[in-house]
């Protein structure tokens, strides 16, 4: 990845810093994993992920808004609308330090929607593409639950899983969070299929063997978005197979991003 020096003004700092959690790497900077979060989902899930690299990683976990330390700020609508603001608060950190990114869920599509913005709008070709429990854009399925009431749409949380019980049975916790999941399952009921965009890079697909929502079938027809190398790894588990298998996927991923220099 080659895009020249960029220079980073004291407002460009504060958007970048609002947008990402980072842990920086410990030793000369060698590449970058941005890590897109699921459906409902925050940075602080992955903090594990910020001190599981090698010495040459950077993390970047997005945050997105509407939850956590970005409660005030609104909630984007639609998954373009999201990737845009994803895309231009990760330009001022774009230089020759290759970029990796990693998204579930439905940071796996803001991931491969992230991943086209920045090769056709800004040149900039992603080091690879990481994406798990989700369907490529020809395959997903538009869903109406978010027009549904509260207790419909905390019950698909609950099936799905990866989020803490207490956020949704505190009454008061459930009154902040609510407005940051309906707001993502909107941007996800409201995904429609579309033609299969390939990525110009190494394309890694991962699932859990019992996802009731995304197949294995699924997930290796991601092979028709990459235009080089794929893999596909199934993993024991359902939709967040990564809470239970959190370090063989780390493990993996850590090993393929050592192929990135």
């Amino acid at each position: 990845m080659s895009v020249g020096t960029r220079r980073t003004t004291p407002s460009a700092t504060v958007a970048t810093d609002r947008w990402f959690r980072r842990y920086p790497a410990t030793d000369r900077l060698r590449r970058r994993l941005l890590v897109l979060p699921h459906a409902g989902g925050s940075a602080s899930f992955y903090h594990a992920w910020g001190t599981s690299f090698d010495s040459g990683t950077e993390v970047l976990v997005v945050r997105y808004p509407g939850r956590q330390d970005r409660l005030t700020d609104p909630c984007a609508e639609t998954m373009e609308e999201l990737a845009d603001q994803v895309t231009s608060a990760l330009l001022p950190l774009l230089d020759d330090v290759p970029l990796v990114l990693f998204g579930h869920s439905m940071g796996g599509s803001l991931a491969h929607e992230v991943a086209l913005r920045l090769n056709d709008r800004h040149g900039v070709r992603p080091a690879a593409l990481h994406v798990s429990s989700r369907k490529p854009p020809h395959r997903v399925t538009p869903r109406t639950l978010y027009t549904q009431g509260d207790e419909a749409l905390l019950e698909e949380v609950r099936r799905l899983g990866g989020t803490d019980e207490a956020l949704l049975t505190d009454p008061d916790l459930r009154e902040i969070v609510l407005p940051a999941i309906r707001a993502d399952f909107t941007i996800v009921g409201t995904y429609g299929p579309r033609a299969p965009r390939p990525v110009d890079c190494p394309l890694y697909a991962y699932v859990g063997d019992k996802d009731a929502d995304t197949s294995v079938v699924d997930m290796s027809c991601w092979s028709d978005v990459a235009a080089g190398e794929f893999h596909l790894d199934v993993l024991p588990g359902g939709h967040f197979y990564l809470v239970d298998q959190r370090d063989t996927l780390i493990r993996t991923v850590a090993g393929r991003l050592l192929t990135v220099v």
